[in-house]
């Protein structure tokens, strides 16, 4: 049995292996794209199966498309979008910027496969072609980055979004649980006057509510689909009314009531402005989990040299050298994760501005992108969540010590003592190593009463003594 068939396109005849479900063209790009070993993102696979389903069944109605060659379109389709044939999706992520490639790769497997099952060959376009009838009244051009918008709002909905809300409830009930929790606030890596672990983790629950927001708010950008303006934004060769279909049936399959038609169809081809934006909001995720994640390693630092005021859960050895030590490798991960989100966005704002005229030809490798930083930022928040946030606990008898060192205290005294007086005392009591409450006893300003209740630290953290 032979190795390979013939199979022909507009440039002529080309070997393919013989159990390939892709063709001629898809096989070109193989050749021509030896680049990273990685194919285009599995969400972007599904989406584009789902695209043609829905394209079939519209052409269908539209008499494009006979009873078996519906059937049989629908059926590959769903198998792609099931992930039955990702073996035959070969084409490298660095391709052509268009996803040219990747369009008729799914062009090819799905025809091919349609044809296998109304009994015919494989690689004779007889009866379903991979253009006139796989990929009727679409282009490359509008199919592709609709499939990236689709995959990119699924993987936010299904994987992004719940994510956050993890970790968002995860950091929210240590904000409640430690809200008498003291210690000393540090600006500029120095001590400054009180905060409550609680208020802390209140701030930090609230950055991930935030994030979750843009992430939401760049969503309603991505629902609009570029679809219909096939080759340049003109709608040329799309039937009336296919694009309104098409979108209905992606909206039925999703669930996603949200897609819609773009508004306009130069825009949305012309340019990738959602996709920069979502990265962007991707991007500022990673900036929050990364403050908070370092945080939590400078809190947690020691256990005996360090602020030692949270504990993290122990989960495995930290050195291969030294026994006993562990070390925050969980923030660690965290933190790189974030780096990689940042670094893909500064590629994807590289794709987004480089468009030219009516097409953007960075497609492919925005696509990798975001729907990596969308994967990494939602195991990775999950993750935090699960391993370490859940199990931290607070160090309450450290916090409290440190919080009775803490010298900007005296700042609760300067409405009654002054500036000067009140830097006068830190200073003394700095360079005596004694307590800041003796030495403002001991200067006889104020009556010991009057220190105790000034001195308050838990009441510093409501804004101090009224």
């Amino acid at each position: 049995m032979a190795d390979t068939r013939t199979e022909r396109d507009s440039m002529g005849p080309m070997q393919v292996p013989a159990g390939a479900y892709y063709g001629a063209s898809t096989q070109r790009a193989v050749e021509n794209f030896p680049i990273s070993g990685q194919g285009i993102p599995a969400e972007l696979v599904r989406a584009l199966g789902m695209i043609k389903a829905a394209a079939a069944t519209v052409n269908h109605a539209k008499g494009i498309l006979d009873d078996e060659q519906l059937r049989a379109i629908s059926q590959a389709a769903q198998e792609v979008i099931d992930g039955v044939h990702d073996e035959h999706f070969v084409v490298d992520v660095f391709q052509t910027g268009s996803g040219t490639s990747s369009n008729m790769n799914a062009n090819e497997v799905i025809a091919n496969r349609a044809i296998e099952l109304l009994g015919g060959e494989l690689g004779s376009k007889d009866p379903v072609h991979p253009n006139d009838h796989v990929n009727a009244g679409q282009s490359s051009n509008d199919v592709f980055p609709t499939a990236v918008h689709l995959a990119a709002y699924v993987a936010c909905v299904e994987q992004l979004l719940p994510a956050l809300e993890r970790l968002r409830e995860s950091l929210a009930a240590k904000a409640i649980a430690w809200t008498d929790v003291v210690k000393p606030g540090r600006t500029h890596l120095m001590d400054a006057v009180p905060v409550t672990l609680g208020q802390q983790f209140g701030g930090y629950a609230r950055q991930i509510e935030l994030g979750a927001d843009r992430v939401t708010a760049a969503l309603v950008r991505v629902a609009e689909l570029p679809l219909g303006g096939t080759a340049v934004g003109t709608g040329l060769n799309a039937p009336e009314g296919m694009t309104e279909g098409v979108i209905a049936e992606l909206r039925r399959m999703t669930g996603i009531d949200e897609l819609r038609e773009a508004e306009n169809h130069f825009e949305a081809q012309a340019a990738r402005d959602a996709l920069v934006e979502l990265s962007g909001a991707c991007k500022v995720i990673a900036v929050s989990l990364t403050k908070i994640a370092n945080d939590i390693r400078w809190m947690a630092s020691g256990p005996r040299t360090g602020f030692g005021e949270l504990r993290l859960p122990e989960i495995q050895p930290g050195s291969s050298i030294m026994p006993a030590k562990v070390n925050p490798v969980i923030p660690e991960s965290v933190s790189q994760v974030a780096a990689q989100v940042i670094g893909n966005d500064t590629a994807v704002t590289v794709g987004g501005l480089s468009g030219a005229f009516e097409l953007n030809v960075y497609i492919p490798m925005m696509a990798r992108n975001v729907l990596e930083s969308i994967r990494l930022l939602s195991t990775s928040c999950t993750n935090f969540a699960a391993q370490a946030i859940d199990g931290l606990e607070a160090n309450e008898e450290r916090c409290t010590e440190l919080s009775e060192k803490n010298l900007s205290v005296v700042t609760a005294l300067v409405p009654a003592i002054g500036y000067d007086k009140s830097a006068e005392l830190a200073k003394k009591a700095l360079v005596e190593d004694r307590p800041l409450r003796e030495v403002v006893k001991e200067s006889g300003l104020l009556s010991d009463e009057e220190v105790d209740r000034i001195l308050d630290i838990k009441a510093m953290t409501q804004g101090g003594v009224r």
